[in-house]
């Protein structure tokens, strides 16, 4: 066991003291909140529009999504849009951007130990900084839904694997990216039947409800539903397209796709990227597990395999999407804070780099979205080139990770120390009977 934290001093003090992290946490949401409901651009539109009328058909029409008709999201996704009717659709924008609070709130409560100590600080702060940088999408989509409910898993993955997946598995069936999570958990922990077990029980409960309900097939339309849609503007392979566009290569530019509302690119060889990029994705996506597995049978800690592997596959989820919408940005927030805790905790390794890129990448998103945007549609030079930077920075996360996996399996690591104490303890009432990932 390591010896227990001595209570910061100095500014550390001052920045660990919790009136002053969670006064900084409201004035953070509240900012972004009067962003999302008076900023320019309409930042909170899918959640007004969009959202709220599937929530219509849901209680006035008794048309439910997903269930009765095919829909783009997970079936859970439907629940938090119809907990925002709970104080009547006059409010729903501002019932929206409460839940996304709240649970934000216990997403920051984990990181900071559920009040039982604050070891994490520095974390937190981070997290705040990023939701910042990133700006008023952080709160305004379902992703905004799916992201602190996947803090809370990864947090709990050192003491409680069963149910830090069980959490994750809840959150993909609002957003499918923290099936890379579950992924990377598989790969990296011992007791990887456990915890696939559990995702798969989760799962096909949440099926069987789907299908008691009537869903049929819809249940899994969520996939389905996304390989026919074409490249839109913000996903990294069409900024090739954009930047064609603007040289005034015939046939190519910028349209608004009515039937998937979402603005997309045309010109020569579109079809053939839009095609070929699920595929792609999954052979880049089997690439990183590959390495991943390797790294894990040469004895790499979890500590420095984990959050490795899980920013590595959240990563090309991005980079080989096409789709590529701002929000997608939120979900990298994830495998860092997992990175930083296990580094702060002193077992892994430094996370740095990552962080750097990430934090990085969430500024560049909100010069993009929603202030920006219009310029980016109109083919702005300026504008093309915070696009490219941004993607050109996805890039290097993903090959960052890459190359750290391959490093670190070139490594044997009979000698690596016990990974029982991987992550600070987060969940206070474990006692001396905490179940943990390697025991």
């Amino acid at each position: 066991m390591t010896d227990a934290p001595q209570p910061p001093t100095g500014w550390r003090a001052v920045l660990s003291n919790p009136v002053l992290l969670w006064g900084a946490f409201v004035v953070v949401h509240f900012w972004l909140g009067f962003l999302n409901l008076s900023g320019p651009g309409e930042p909170l539109g899918d959640v007004q529009f969009v959202y709220r009328f599937w929530t219509d058909q849901f209680v006035v029409a008794h048309y439910r999504e997903g269930i009765d008709s095919a829909w783009v999201y997970p079936i859970v996704a439907m629940l938090p849009m119809l907990a925002a009717r709970a104080f009547g659709v006059a409010q729903y924008s501002a019932t929206w951007l409460s839940l996304v609070m709240l649970l934000d709130a216990v997403a920051f409560a984990a990181i900071l130990g559920w009040g039982v100590r604050r070891r994490n600080t520095a974390v937190a702060w981070w997290w705040l900084g990023f939701l910042v940088l990133l700006g008023p999408i952080a709160l305004g989509r379902i992703d905004s839904i799916s992201v602190p409910i996947a803090i809370v898993g990864v947090l709990f993955l050192a003491t409680r694997p069963r149910l830090a997946v069980f959490i994750l598995t809840i959150a993909t069936w609002i957003k499918v990216w923290p099936a890379a999570i579950i992924a990377a958990a598989i790969i990296s922990v011992k007791r990887r039947g456990e915890v696939l077990l559990t995702a798969v029980i989760t799962s096909a409960a949440i099926i069987a409800i789907a299908l008691a309900l009537g869903s049929g097939l819809n249940v899994f339309s969520f996939i389905t539903t996304q390989t026919g849609r074409g490249l839109q503007v913000e996903a990294p392979v069409s900024t090739i397209w954009l930047w064609r566009a603007y040289a005034g290569l015939p046939g190519t530019g910028v349209y608004y796709d009515s039937s998937i509302l979402t603005w997309q690119v045309k010109g020569a060889g579109v079809d053939v990227a839009a095609a070929v990029m699920t595929p792609l994705m999954l052979v880049v996506l089997a690439g990183v597990v590959v390495v991943g597995i390797f790294a894990a049978r040469r004895g790499t800690r979890v500590a420095d395999l984990l959050p490795t592997l899980s920013i590595g596959l959240v990563a090309a989820f991005i980079v080989f999407n096409k789709v590529g919408s701002p929000q997608y940005m939120g979900w990298l927030a994830v495998p860092v804070i997992l990175g930083l805790a296990a580094s702060s905790a002193g077992t892994g390794r430094s996370f740095r780099t990552p962080t750097i890129l990430v934090t990085v990448v969430a500024a560049l998103t909100q010069v993009i979205y929603p202030y920006l945007y219009g310029y980016l549609l109109g083919l702005n030079p300026m504008m093309l080139l915070v696009v490219t930077a941004k993607d050109i920075v996805l890039i290097a996360l993903l090959a960052w990770s890459v190359v750290s996996l391959v490093q670190s399996a070139r490594r044997v690591h009979s000698d690596a120390p016990d990974d029982r104490e991987w992550l600070p303890e987060v969940w206070p009432f474990a006692g001396n009977h905490s179940t943990r990932v390697n025991d």
